[in-house]
């Protein structure tokens, strides 16, 4: 797939610089570095420390897509949108987003290929580009394609995307509003995080919904992405996910963390309009607050 990109302006711009600006990711352009993606301008290679006058034209040229190591299950998906860019789809509880060593036919992932070559989308390869921990449900939203990918790395790396998820923790959550601000580190060969100085930011807007029976449901907004960030946050302050084990939640009630992405919106840099996907709340997570009388009413 080649992408060509117009200098505008009137003004002689740093090629690296135009590119940022043009919504191209740092990844990319250590892509192009690298000469995984190529850097065409008059259809000779150029080099990032370039500068493009103004009405000049590059092009980026990603290599073609085919990743044969990508099982297909044809295992059917729950779609929330797709157009000729973008499929988001609604990730069970359960199911792992991406193929690891114990795992490599039977995640998302497979399933996307599966979908994608029963629609006859040819040499094309899933791109993740939110994703979830295996037993956490709801919204993922997917690239088809490199350039997708690439143009949408940058809200990534920005935390530019609005991420919405609702909890069930235990306890009576207060303040009833406010932003976790602890950093998150890893724990050397185990699964779990830690709180700790050393760690990455991380910070955590939430909302308290409702609270009965010495529980609460809370929203919350991700600012920063570190793996466990909700599950570990809320932990911290003494109001474990129920259901979730590793951070020390109540399994009485639920087999799983009682943790949902509920909704993603970004903005589509092809179309240029806000995109919002919403999942539906789940069954075990609808049953669970009916168990509480934690009365949820979906917007």
């Amino acid at each position: 797939m080649d992408y060509l990109l117009t200098n505008t302006t009137t003004e002689t711009l740093a090629l690296k610089k135009f590119l940022l600006k043009k919504q191209i990711s740092q990844r990319t352009l250590s892509k192009i570095r690298r000469k995984e993606i190529t850097l065409t301008s008059s259809g000779q290679p150029i080099d990032l420390k370039g500068r493009i006058a103004p009405g000049e034209k590059v092009k980026l040229v990603f290599p073609p897509e085919n990743n044969p190591d990508i099982v297909p299950d044809f295992t059917s998906l729950e779609i929330l949108y797709e157009d000729a860019n973008w499929l988001a789809v609604n990730k069970p509880a359960g199911l792992a987003t991406v193929p690891g060593p114990a795992n490599r036919t039977t995640t998302l992932v497979n399933q996307v290929k599966g979908y994608m070559i029963a629609q006859k989308m040819i040499d094309q390869v899933p791109h993740i580009i939110t994703r979830l921990d295996r037993f956490t449900s709801g919204v993922v939203l997917i690239a088809k394609h490199h350039l997708a990918q690439s143009m949408v790395e940058a809200q990534v790396e920005k935390h530019a995307m609005d991420k919405r998820y609702l909890a069930v923790v235990a306890g009576k959550v207060e303040p009833p509003t406010g932003l976790i601000d602890l950093p998150i580190a890893r724990v050397t060969g185990q699964p779990q995080r830690i709180i700790a100085p050393t760690g990455q930011p991380a910070q955590t807007r939430y909302w308290v919904k409702q609270t009965a029976n010495n529980a609460s449901l809370v929203e919350a907004k991700l600012y920063t992405g570190r793996n466990h960030q909700i599950r570990l946050h809320f932990s911290a302050l003494g109001y474990p996910l129920l259901g979730d084990q590793l951070y020390g939640g109540d399994q009485h009630l639920i087999d799983r963390q009682a943790l949902h992405a509920a909704s993603l919106s970004f903005l589509d840099p092809f179309s240029k309009r806000q995109i919002k996907l919403v999942a539906a709340l789940p069954q075990d997570l609808q049953q669970l607050l009916i168990n509480l009388n934690l009365p949820f009413v979906e917007s």
